[in-house]
C-alpha cells in the first residue's frame, strides 16, 4: 500500500510541473524525494519476500 501512495506522490508531483501550476526548480526536490522514497519501498518489499 505505501508504494501505491508514494507512486501517486510522484504522479501529482509530476502533474503540477507538466501543467505549470508551480516552477519546476520548486517542485524538482520533493519529486526526487518522492521517486527514492518509492524506490526504497519497492526493495524493501522485495527483501521481506525474499526472506
Amino acid at each position: 500500500m505505501l508504494i501505491e501512495e508514494a507512486n501517486e506522490s510522484c504522479y501529482w508531483l509530476e502533474l503540477i510541473i507538466e501543467g505549470q501550476l508551480l516552477a519546476k526548480e520548486k517542485v524538482k526536490s520533493l519529486l526526487d524525494e518522492a521517486n527514492q522514497i518509492t524506490a526504497i519501498m519497492v526493495a524493501s518489499r522485495k527483501t521481506a519476500k525474499a526472506e
